[in-house]
């Protein structure tokens, strides 16, 4: 919730239904859920973007700690005290995953590790589109094929770490929703967790042939097996690794 929020809480109100100049809807802890189906956007292919980047707190501090050795030259002969997760140590590298439930009864997960990348056409109709470990601007994405709405019973979207370097208190990361008609649906990963190595975000469910988004934003010291103790998916997990890039 931004400072104007809470000085005018009338204003708020207006991102339940989009806000004319952003043309988006941010789910908070205040208005956590939206359903697709009143937004008329249950169809067509759904798209769920992560994208992620440092935290500008960490540039500042190189950018002043720069201007003090300008002042103080004698410094450039001490040792540097290094702190750990800055982007010059740690090469953060978040993965988006799904886990999913049919109304077959079939359950399953879409993520980079594993190569589990899914399929948009046939079961679950939800698939990745590539892993990115970088943090690039375009980020990593899922598609949900929402024509195929009445054979899906839930999608529970997660962020991790695949490193296991816990630094999400060094990236500032977001994961939009973009519906084939309507605003786009953010939500910000804006809690601090510096030992949090997941975070479950949204989930998606059909309850009564009505598909409703609703905010999570809960962070694990665990992994995915951690996750789908929480929301009692009931999966099998064994350690999995990523070829090198």
């Amino acid at each position: 919730m931004g400072f104007w929020d809470g000085l005018f809480p009338g204003r708020a109100a207006q991102f339940d239904s989009g806000s004319a100049s952003s043309n988006s809807i941010d789910l908070t802890k205040r208005r956590p859920t939206v359903s697709l189906t009143k937004q008329g956007a249950a169809t067509g292919n759904l798209r769920v973007n992560l994208s992620w980047r440092m935290r500008t707190s960490d540039i500042e501090g190189r950018s002043k700690q720069s201007g003090r050795l300008l002042r103080h030259p004698s410094k450039l002969f001490k040792p540097e005290v290094v702190q750990a997760h800055t982007q010059g140590v740690v090469n953060v590298d978040l993965d988006l995953g799904c886990m999913y439930e049919l109304a077959d009864g079939s359950k399953g997960v879409v993520q980079p590790l594993g190569g589990f990348f899914g399929d948009l056409n046939t079961a679950p109709y939800v698939k990745l589109s590539g892993d990115d470990r970088f943090g690039s601007p375009s980020g990593e994405t899922i598609f949900i094929n929402l024509d195929h709405r009445n054979e899906i019973k839930r999608l529970l979207f997660f962020v991790y770490i695949y490193d296991q370097t816990p630094a999400f208190d060094r990236t500032h990361a977001k994961v939009t929703l973009y519906p084939s008609s309507g605003p786009r649906i953010e939500i910000e990963l804006d809690e601090r967790a510096p030992q949090a190595r997941s975070c479950a975000v949204f989930t998606v469910e059909n309850v009564k042939d009505e598909l409703v988004v609703r905010r999570e934003v809960k962070f694990v010291y665990g992994f995915q097996a951690e996750l789908d103790r929480l929301y009692g998916w009931g999966l099998q997990w064994g350690r999995g690794y990523k070829t090198k890039a």
